[in-house]
């Protein structure tokens, strides 16, 4: 039995998902800041900061998903593939940066449970637009539910600075773990403008 939903629904269903990620990331923005000036977090600015990317990423799939020019999805594909490289290239020198500051930030405990409910958020969004991706057929959903999975890795990756932070002091805890999204975003960039030549 096939239990796939029609088109015009899928496609509603992945403008709905990017709808809603494209309003958490805005209330992010505010949040994140809160948190980073209260705790004096550079990790959690740069969070923050993220978030516009992830806003960009969705702006473009849901201009992707309503446009019916053929030329549209190699665009939004190296579009996001930019917004790849530049989450890499920011985290990279976020890291540099925290250590030639030797900055030791203060416990956030905002700053905590926001990374800890958009971790959740983000690998559900993510899966989600996955599978409406494959579903559809569409490479520009399945490739900005990549730049959703990094938001959720970098999530994790603050959240796990945060609390080794208010646990043990270790300030630096974070900046291993961000490396690898260093190496992971740089890969689905590559990997987005090597479909965008698909197209």
């Amino acid at each position: 039995m096939n239990t796939q939903l029609p088109d015009r629904l899928l496609l509603k269903k992945g403008l709905y998902l990017e709808y809603f990620t494209l309003l958490w990331n805005v209330v992010g923005i505010f949040v994140t800041a809160i948190a980073a000036i209260t705790a004096h977090s550079v990790a959690l600015g740069g969070f923050g900061l993220d978030s516009l990317i992830e806003i960009g990423a969705s702006t473009i799939v849901i201009w992707e998903l309503t446009n019916t020019k053929e030329n549209v999805r190699a665009k939004a594909l190296r579009m996001i593939g930019v917004g790849f490289y530049t989450i890499s290239v920011y985290i990279f020198f976020q890291v540099a940066y925290l250590l030639l500051r030797d900055s030791h930030p203060s416990v956030s405990g905002l700053g905590i449970v926001w990374t800890a409910i958009t971790f959740i958020i983000m690998l559900l969004l993510a899966h989600a637009k996955r599978i409406t991706g494959e579903q559809l057929k569409n490479p520009v959903l399945i490739t900005e539910g990549k730049v959703t999975l990094i938001d959720a890795y970098l999530a994790a990756s603050v959240l796990a600075g945060l609390l080794l932070n208010a646990a043990f002091h270790w300030w630096w805890a974070d900046l291993a773990s961000a490396l690898i999204i260093v190496y992971y975003g740089l890969k689905e960039g590559r990997a987005a403008f090597q479909e965008a030549r698909h197209h």
